[in-house]
């Protein structure tokens, strides 16, 4: 019986080619990490600053304050072109606009979404604006 089988399997082999009985390939996952949440109370103070700004139209204070930006480092969810929006974090001592914003996804003013980062996008907090 065994050389039943054995004759059948090689056979089989040889009829469908050497993949017939290989294992399947690997395929690969792409794995979301979940964004935390902070409360905005517990971000630096620059930042409920910055959402005031945001929600009331501005004036930035700097220019680009409300421009656009992609997701590159592709941390946030994914959003069509323009769905990001960048917004300065005041950073006192900085002699330049530091590494602090928050960014909104939706519209400029009413953003759907709100995230914070003090790295410069290596890494984002999804803002509870109501904590």
């Amino acid at each position: 019986m065994r050389k039943l089988v054995a004759a059948l399997t090689l056979a089989t082999a040889a009829t469908l080619g050497s993949t017939a009985y290989a294992a399947p390939e690997s395929t690969s996952v792409t794995t979301v990490t979940a964004i935390p949440t902070c409360a905005l109370s517990s971000l630096p103070s620059q930042a409920s600053d910055t959402l005031e700004l945001i929600h009331s139209g501005g004036p930035f204070p700097y220019e680009q304050d409300g421009n656009a930006v992609q997701n590159r480092e592709g941390i946030l969810p994914d959003g069509s072109t323009g769905y990001y929006h960048e917004y300065t974090v005041e950073t006192p001592g900085s002699d330049d606009r530091g590494a602090r914003r928050l960014v909104g996804g939706g519209a400029v003013t009413t953003p759907a979404y709100v995230y914070y980062t003090d790295d410069h996008y290596s890494s984002f907090c999804a803002v509870d604006e109501d904590s």
